[in-house]
């Protein structure tokens, strides 16, 4: 079997490295984007860090406020998305010159399999090499580089030297690169698996790929057996180059826990909006609706309802989150985040029309002429009244 060469490439504080090249005053700053932070009050969450916001202990998918109270003196940034996606696509046109096998994991990261490329592009060291020299000059920031015979491998390399590293594993020092690092560098190995694993004597990849497979078994179920796998440097996944879409979601964090139905339902009925606009606007039906309810304690409940027929229309989307939500018995109950999605999608090229399509003509008719308002003069120029 032909051994792969994977390239991992991952952009080194994305959001918050952009904010600081458009913005000479936040280099060298602790930046925080995401929610306003209203003084430690706001709600939302941390969408990215710089490195110096970092050394506060200030992560991704952190409450806000206490990134706040992390660092109060930080520079808060509001999120700029259209701006993140017009680089992201930049730094994806770069990729494509060296192979067409790309699969982008999110806007900052992707793996690029240069197997079949070689020859006419070089080898993987010299094509990592150029691609960050290209982000650099192009786009003013840097990239992390890791190169192995895998994905697995590829993805923990280009986190082990951020920012700005550049690490290749060769298909004979797999085991002997893997062997020392952290348990918790392994993919698949959470906060709770990494203490059990602990309780064992297994702090790092080494330690447990020592095992025999049935001691593994004993203690972890199939899901260990896996993670073992992965610990023996064992990955055969392949570059997907074509992915589609998943789902299409919205969601709200309320400044304050909120109790009223009227605004409750207002925000569901809003939501269902902005999905359904995306759902048409990429040409995309689903299936399956989804709610979620974040509770102000932070307990979490999601309720899905599956459909015979695929479905994007914004007032189809909103009776039945109104249905999910009114079933969990959750009035009276103050509320932190609600959110609406939609999920087993399909292109619009796929879809055929049933009976239920036809019998709502109309309505399609009418969702189309209100998106074409949106596009032109933006999302707020026109909505729904509750029905």
């Amino acid at each position: 079997m032909k051994t792969r060469k994977i390239i991992h490439i991952d952009m080194d504080a994305f959001f918050a490295s952009i904010e600081q090249r458009d913005n000479p005053e936040l280099r060298g700053q602790p930046v925080i984007v995401g929610a306003d932070p209203r003084e430690g009050r706001g709600r939302g969450v941390v969408s990215a860090a710089s490195y110096e916001a970092r050394k506060f202990g200030i992560r991704s998918a952190m409450p806000i406020s206490q990134a706040y109270r992390l660092c109060p003196r930080g520079c808060f940034v509001s999120v700029h998305g259209y701006k993140y996606a017009e680089v992201s696509r930049n730094i994806m046109n770069i990729f494509r010159d060296y192979t067409p096998l790309i699969e982008p994991i999110s806007l900052d990261e992707a793996f690029l399999d240069v197997t079949g490329t070689s020859r006419l592009k070089g080898e993987p060291e010299s094509i990592g090499g150029e691609i960050k020299s290209r982000i650099k000059s192009q786009e003013r920031l840097t990239a992390s580089v890791g190169i192995a015979p895998n994905k697995l491998i590829a993805k923990i390399a280009s986190d082990l030297e951020k920012p700005d590293g550049f690490v290749v594993v060769k298909p004979e020092n797999v085991k002997e690169f893997l062997s020392p690092l952290p348990i918790r560098c392994l993919w698949g190995i959470g906060k709770k698996t990494e203490m059990t694993m602990k309780k064992y004597g297994i702090k790092t990849i080494g330690d447990f790929a020592s095992l025999t497979k049935e001691d593994v078994y004993s203690v972890f179920g199939n899901n260990g057996i896996d993670l073992w796998r992965h610990a023996q440097g064992l990955d055969a996944r392949k570059v997907n180059s074509y992915t589609e879409a998943k789902s299409v979601s919205n969601e709200k964090t309320f400044l304050k826990d909120q109790t009223d139905p009227e605004v409750i339902s207002v925000t569901l009925l809003r939501l269902s909006e902005k999905v359904g606009y995306r759902l048409r606007k990429n040409r995309y039906y689903g299936r399956t609706i989804f709610l979620k309810v974040r509770l102000s304690d932070f307990t979490t409940l999601i309720r899905h309802s599956t459909f015979s027929a695929p479905i994007n229309l914004s007032e189809t989307i909103f009776r039945e989150v109104k249905l999910l939500y009114e079933k969990l018995d959750i009035i009276g109950q103050p509320i932190r985040l609600l959110g609406v999605g939609v999920s087993q999608l399909q292109a619009d090229a796929e879809h055929q029309l049933s009976l239920f399509d036809i019998e709502n003509k109309r309505r399609k008719k009418a969702a189309e002429a209100v998106d074409v308002l949106k596009k032109k003069f933006g999302d707020n120029i026109i909505g729904r009244g509750l029905y």
